[in-house]
């Protein structure tokens, strides 16, 4: 049985009691100031920015907490670890997928909770005081004798609604939601009961309303892939989709009603997208040739991708889930051909009601190739400008000993869940990897000069929204004055409880009740 408090863990359990006792309670102050730096560039601009030497980067880091990106950037950001957090050695394990949540729902807070893995320590929490910008290392998630401690972190998140909530796994039949301040872990679904015990999972998200999960299903011995399956946790049931070909992951999107299952479905050229609305059951497919995606995040009801095949250089879309054909503004590219474009995307700041003109994603990748915004963090509004927001540099060195192999080293970053923080790893330049905060001035992107977004005051205990009959969904969202090109999604309410009644048992869509198991067990 997994525990997150077993008695040979006191110590760990009690360094940790005192360290939230000094973050304090997750109160709001009004002294948070406003980001500042960063430039905006159109996404043809041909202008080229040195990349910093590793001397350069050294020069202006403190050894942890934060600094001041140099011109022309001059944004601010935070260093998260350091040489001490592994003994000097190169420990820091990569991120999740740009998809996932390294920092907490910290939105009314003056402190957010931020999750690392670190090889030999195990998962282990940090927190950042955006007033007095401290960096407290709080220690391990779990005891050393729990199984969760041996873990590298790979694929959890954070909730992004519950400030304390952090979802889990060992790897095997099971999702976990653990409470990282009482220590205390409960069980979301276990795929033992319907899919039998020789079953994993595995590349799990969830809504922003915890409400509806996915996840990659995989026979645990041969580790061989067998389909995707969504888990609706208020009426405890499952909907399992059979891979139909060459089989990559799946995404439930943040609002819970649309599934992106990405797979080689025709067998001929690259990977193709299948949209499931979960709310009707019904299909559409996205074939490689046609644009479908490859690195994507999700919004509401949409999702953001890179598109390879477009004829604009790395280009990024938009797409809408519902359309047919499925609508795709280009919203960002690089100025020509032959660059590396912007590698993981995230979204992770998608809100709800809002439209995706009035939003941004960002995206960083490390590259030997020269060309606009190589080696760069870089935000991009959604609505076609192609405006595009520089940041900073992502300082990493791709011939560097530091951060592992390959695409190890990459950065690897998302934004929070206000999009005014992007946390990603570099290397250096050296021959260890450290975790770093930039603070993105979101301001220059969106026009909001207050300080902090208006995501970023609501209180973090949020009630979750109501589910939503399908009469109930409103028509397309009025277009604000000033935005870009209008792009009409459906309304990203979520799906009403499935019944056999509304959704037929199909080979492609088998809806299987499944008795809830009591929180905690396993």
């Amino acid at each position: 049985m997994l525990s997150g408090s077993p008695s040979a863990g006191r110590s760990t359990r009690l360094a940790l009691a005192v360290a939230f006792s000094l973050v304090g309670p997750f109160g709001a102050s009004p002294a948070i100031a406003q980001a500042s730096g960063g430039f905006v560039e159109k996404a043809d601009s041909t202008a080229i920015r040195t990349v910093w030497t590793a001397a350069q980067i050294q020069a202006f880091l403190p050894a942890r907490g934060r600094f001041t990106f140099p011109q022309p950037y001059n944004t601010q950001g935070i260093r998260l670890t350091n040489s001490t957090d592994c003994d000097g050695a190169d420990c820091l394990t990569p991120l999740s997928a740009a998809s996932g949540r390294n920092i907490n729902n910290h939105r009314g807070s003056d402190t957010m909770l931020i999750f690392l893995g670190l090889r030999g320590a195990g998962p282990t929490l940090f927190s950042y005081n955006k007033v007095t910008d401290e960096v407290v290392k709080l220690g391990s998630l779990f005891d050393p004798s729990s199984p969760l401690a041996a873990q590298t972190g790979e694929g959890w998140y954070f909730s992004a609604t519950q400030p304390t909530k952090l979802y889990v796994s060992d790897g095997g039949a099971a999702l976990l939601r653990y409470d990282v301040q009482a220590r205390a872990l409960e069980t979301v679904f276990d795929v033992t009961a319907r899919f039998g015990s020789d079953k994993a999972v595995s590349q799990m998200h969830s809504s922003d309303d915890d409400n509806v999960h996915s996840a990659t299903l995989s026979d645990l011995a041969s580790h061989a892939v067998l389909g995707c399956l969504a888990y609706r946790e208020d009426s405890r049931q499952f909907s399992y989709y059979p891979a139909t070909g060459s089989f990559d992951e799946c995404q439930v999107d943040r609002s819970g009603r649309w599934l992106l299952i990405k797979e080689n479905v025709d067998g001929a050229g690259g990977e193709d997208n299948r949209i499931i609305d979960l709310q009707t059951g019904s299909e559409t497919l996205l074939l490689d040739r046609d644009g479908a995606a490859g690195p994507s995040d999700n919004g509401y009801g949409y999702m953001v991708a890179g598109d390879q095949l477009d004829g604009a250089p790395r280009a990024v879309r938009v797409w809408g889930f519902g359309g047919s054909p499925l609508p795709g503004t280009v919203v960002y590219h690089d100025a020509y051909v032959g660059t590396a474009g912007l590698g993981h995307l995230t979204h992770s700041n998608a809100q709800p009601g809002l439209a995706p003109s009035q939003q941004y994603a960002c995206g960083g990748d490390a590259t030997t190739t020269v060309a606009p915004r190589a080696n760069e963090i870089v935000c991009f509004r959604l609505d076609g400008s192609l405006d595009a927001l520089v940041v900073t540099q992502v300082m990493t060195d791709l011939n560097a000993a530091g951060g592992g192999n390959g695409d190890l080293k990459q950065p690897r970053g998302s934004l929070d869940v206000t999009g005014r923080y992007f946390i990603w790893t570099s290397n250096m330049g050296g021959r260890r990897s450290d975790a770093f905060i930039v603070k993105v001035p979101a301001e220059r992107l969106t026009g909001v000069s207050s300080p902090e977004a208006s995501s970023d005051a609501a209180p973090p205990d949020v009630p979750r929204p109501q589910p939503a009959t399908a009469s109930a969904l409103p028509g397309p969202r009025p277009r604000s004055p000033g935005a870009g090109p209008a792009v009409s999604f459906p309304d990203p309410l979520q799906l009403p409880v499935a019944t056999t009644l509304q959704v037929p048992l199909t080979a492609a869509y088998n809806l299987l009740n499944v008795p809830a198991k009591a929180a905690g067990s396993f």
